[in-house]
């Protein structure tokens, strides 16, 4: 039998109120838009989860079924489902309200992501993901393996089909969510995950690898996560001549597998796991399974006796997907001892094909699905990270994407590859950011890179073992090298934001990114700007993704912006959609757009602490909104002991009157600090004639600012700002002075075109300069985005 950590709690058997069974169909009405549709001629179905699905049981809904013809017709309180009798194969959709009919061959796809960028120089093929623009999208479960209730993979029974049919319309955030509701929901990540992660392939001594983390330290640089790629283990290497030779004593037979520390490069490996510990540093290590237990490994004769082997005959001990016993002394006798070490997860690198011992059991999907729940039995959140699995996976976050190469092009395709994940369920999915080999360098590309990185699921250097290839700071130009500093910097202060939406993610089915065409489904313009996407409820993000432009030395990116008023979080910038606009930037900035009303809560927290934070600053934007933040314990008893606190913004524009209130934490307030500074800081709102009845207003940075220097659980606050002004862009004059300064040029060339602007004080005169000149268009562009701010 499996150890009860590895089985799965599922409910798959649906009440017999949801079933209709004849014509050699089985159809369970799940809800009213989403039904189950078994076909099998000899009326064989099952009631096991799937690794897809786990969970059908749900309150009965209204429902008939009907032949019409060659059709078996289901008919719900909202759609008629149209199934053909002969083969039990969906047909089309009625939509009752609109009379709308579409047909189930999920035309019109939105996509989903695929299973590894590995090697990719740019776009990939992405596997269909859960959405249709038709409004009609058909899982087809046949032929994922099932899951037993003693949490063993098991076979389907041969000629049957199992198809899901989801009838939603363009409400994709509830396609998703009817999803996750019959597959179970994404889980919370432990907060640690969500700050900058260090890691690269490179054979590191105990010492270099030590030194390192307290070079970043000593450069205020904060790291959250400390990975050890497979050179934690003996390895065979290629000696000079080209020959497969045994470098370190002890060997696999590709050296990928191994389970025993180099002592050679890790002479104490409990002392450096202690020591990254005290750094409050979180430890993954790097793991490719294939290659079984050889007998040299440190633990052979423990795992050979658990596995039924005779240790004396040192024979290797098969990797076996279908052996409880393998299962159990896996992570009992390979993995236990060393989280008890200080290791918190594993970085599960399978790259060996999708075949194993048992009939069409993927083994990646096997892995994550035994990792992931085991990494739980100690009571922290669990964590592991692994490639991508199909429809399902996103049960086991996190998503490694693989290595790419380090170009402009594969930048520019991972923002929509990130996003559109949503399409399938996958949330959380993390890159190397700046690239993993092969390219060429490029110090802005570094940086536009880590800017993405910034505000992507997961902040995760890497790069592999060449010497010239390292992703630290300080190793580019000394302007690069600041900007970088000041990035990673405010990834780790963003915490408090990107963990309440994890915990939005978990409870709300509402991924951290998501495509435009989710807030916005019947706008065609949120179906063609692919890069850009929603971050968490507050923030519109569009990372540039190429080159500076040489003539102003500004990023451009092209971005349509919804209806409402969008503040860039950086510059201060505010503008007014519903527009399309060409966005441009210094290389030390991208556009990361708040909606009017955000509330951006940041940690003031030094070093690599990650705990819920003793300072907390507010980012507010004048508006109307409410905004919850979430923190908990970092324990699987997170549903019990978690804290929230909500913030309420309203703003009337005409009182120039803008209210902010701070509820009372509610929950288990002990998770938090029992004292807490707040920093409230209003930042498009005119400074100099902000001022407030009940607290002091100081001006910071251009930004009117109230602390609270004593919040504690029991405390609230409500705030009425009185001549509370939105901010005013600086003259247009200034703006056109700074871009024709910003120019690339003959100085005689500029003054010539200038001298129609010098003169020119309204929109329209500017216009009309903009017609008379000849300007590159990348002037012409960021002058028209002068005259686009409010």
């Amino acid at each position: 039998m499996l150890k009860p950590s590895l089985i799965a709690k599922t409910d798959a058997k649906a009440n017999e109120n949801q079933i209709y069974t004849g014509n050699g169909c089985r159809i369970t009405v799940l809800t009213s838009r989403l039904i189950r549709v078994e076909y099998s001629p000899e009326n064989k179905f099952t009631d096991l989860a799937s690794y897809a699905v786990w969970f059908r049981k749900f309150d009965g809904v209204d429902f008939t079924v009907k032949e019409q013809g060659a059709m078996l017709v289901v008919e719900t309180a909202e759609v008629k489902f149209f199934i053909k009798k002969k083969s039990g194969k969906p047909a089309f959709v009625e939509f009752k309200e609109s009379g709308k009919t579409v047909k189930a061959n999920n035309k019109n796809n939105l996509k989903g992501t695929c299973r590894t960028l590995d090697n990719t120089f740019g776009k990939t093929i992405l596997m269909d993901g859960l959405l249709t623009e038709s409004g009609v999208y058909v899982l087809d479960d046949s032929v994922s393996v099932l899951i037993d209730e003693n949490g063993r993979f098991a076979q389907r029974e041969e000629n049957s089909r199992d198809f899901y049919i989801f009838a939603f319309e363009k409400n994709y955030r509830e396609v998703i969510k009817a999803f996750y509701r019959i597959s179970s929901p994404v889980p919370l990540i432990p907060r640690f995950a969500l700050g900058v992660w260090w890691s690269r392939y490179h054979a590191y001594t105990q010492k270099e690898y030590l030194d390192l983390m307290a070079k970043f330290k000593s450069e205020h640089i904060p790291l959250t996560v400390a990975t050890v790629d497979m050179d934690w283990h003996w390895v065979k290497e290629k000696d000079i001549n080209g020959r497969f030779g045994v470098k370190y004593s002890g060997c696999g037979t590709y050296g990928w597998t191994g389970y025993s520390w180099n002592t050679e490069l890790f002479p104490d490996y409990k002392a450096f796991l202690k020591q990254l510990k005290a750094d409050n540093l979180h430890i993954t290590l790097n793991l490719h399974p294939a290659d079984g237990v050889h007998a040299y490994e440190d633990m052979y004769e423990n795992m050979a006796k658990a596995v039924g082997t005779d240790p004396k005959t040192k024979e290797k001990i098969e990797f076996r997907c279908g052996s409880d016993a393998f299962w159990n002394a896996y992570f009992d006798v390979l993995h236990k001892p060393y989280e008890k070490d200080g290791v918190d997860f594993w970085w599960i690198d399978w790259q060996q094909g999708k075949k194993s011992d048992v009939k069409n059991l993927d083994p990646l999907n096997a892995l994550n699905h035994y990792h992931y729940l085991d990494n739980a039995e100690n009571g922290d959140i669990p964590l592991i990270l692994s490639r991508y699995g199909g429809i399902g996976s996103h049960r086991y976050p996190l998503g490694f994407s693989g290595d790419t190469a380090i170009s402009w092009k594969v930048l520019d395709f991972q923002p929509y590859f990130t996003a559109n994940a949503a399409n399938a369920a996958y949330t959380w999915w993390s890159h190397d950011i700046g690239g993993h080999h092969m390219g060429y360098r490029d110090d802005d590309l570094y940086i536009r890179w880590l800017q993405f990185g910034v505000f992507s699921p997961i902040m995760r250097l890497h790069s592999t073992a060449i010497e010239l290839l390292g992703k630290e700071p300080w190793k580019y130009r000394s302007d690069i090298y600041l900007y970088a500093k000041e990035w990673l910097n405010f990834r780790h202060s963003l915490i408090p934001y990107i963990f309440t939406m994890d915990y939005r993610n978990h409870k709300e089915g509402i991924a951290l990114c998501e495509p435009m065409y989710y807030s916005y489904p019947e706008h065609h313009y949120a179906y063609r700007f692919k890069n850009q996407y929603m971050f968490g409820s507050e923030l519109l993000v569009c990372p540039i993704t190429a080159k500076q432009n040489k003539e102003t030395n500004f990023g451009e990116v092209n971005v349509w912006l919804p209806e409402g008023r969008w503040t860039d979080i950086f510059t201060g910038q505010s503008y007014c959609g519903d527009k399309i606009l060409s966005l441009h930037r210094d290389l030390n900035s991208i556009p990361v757009l708040a909606k009017a009303g955000a509330v951006i809560p940041l940690a003031k927290a030094k070093g690599n602490d990650v705990s819920n934070p003793q300072e907390l600053e507010l980012w507010i934007y004048a508006g109307n909104n409410t905004f919850t933040l979430y923190e908990d314990n970092g324990k699987t008893d997170y549903e019990v002991h978690n804290a929230k606190t909500v913030f309420r913004v309203s703003y009337s524009e005409e009182k120039a009157e803008l209210k902010f209130s701070v509820g009372a934490p509610q929950g288990d307030t002990s998770v938090i600090p029992q004292s807490r500074k707040l920093k409230l800081m209003f930042k498009d709102l005119q400074a100099g004639c902000v001022s407030c009845a009940d607290y002091s207003v100081v001006s910071e940075n251009g930004c009117a600012v109230i602390e609270i220097d004593d919040f504690t659980p029991n405390s609230s606050a409500d705030i009425t700002l009185t001549d509370a002004r939105l901010k005013k862009p600086e003259s247009l004059k200034e703006q056109i002075i700074y871009i024709f300064s910003r120019w690339q040029g003959s100085t005689m060339k500029k003054n010539a075109a200038f001298k129609h602007f010098r003169n020119a004080e309204t929109h329209m005169e500017i216009r009309d300069a903009l017609h008379k000149t000849r300007l590159p268009h990348s002037v012409s562009s960021a002058i028209n985005e002068a005259l686009e701010l409010l």
